[in-house]
């Protein structure tokens, strides 16, 4: 009776640890597959055709772009002119100080994508974003808000 009843409890002990393993590898697996999709912004940033580059600014708290980037706004409005293409790195801190990266492109057709890098802000979703828009009227702001 005592090998019968140590076989019982090596298979209820295995059946009971199931669930528990089950679920583990579940979640093994859907974190893998989440890793491995990654952020599809970010990998659009990331394959994406370089243009020529207008350069990088750095703004620090409470400065504004249009008095800092005056050539780099300059260079944007010369590719927008000219039908040619260009990007611009704008990286500014948030109210806590958490650095935003934005990229600012301009096509040869005339539209404005920007892309937007908030890994770094521990206050938002932690993602990229992008929005784009046609025939930006200006860039003052370097907005799609017309």
């Amino acid at each position: 009776m005592t090998g019968q009843s140590s076989a019982r409890r090596r298979c209820v002990a295995a059946v009971s640890a199931s669930p528990w393993l089950v679920a583990a590898a579940a979640t093994s697996l859907l974190a893998a597959g989440c890793g491995m999709l990654g952020d599809p912004v970010k990998e659009r940033w990331a394959s994406r055709t370089e243009f020529s580059s207008c350069g990088e600014v750095s703004l620090d708290q409470g400065e504004e772009i249009k008095q800092t980037a005056v050539r780099e706004i300059a260079c944007l409005r010369g590719a927008l002119k000219s039908g040619e293409s260009a990007e611009l790195k704008v990286t500014h801190p948030t109210v806590e100080g958490d650095p935003i990266r934005e990229y600012y492109r301009l096509t040869p057709q005339g539209r404005l994508e920007v892309y937007t890098d908030s890994t770094d802000d521990h206050f938002s979703d932690r993602k990229w974003s992008f929005v784009e828009c046609y025939t930006p009227e200006w860039l003052v702001e370097i907005s799609c808000d017309q």
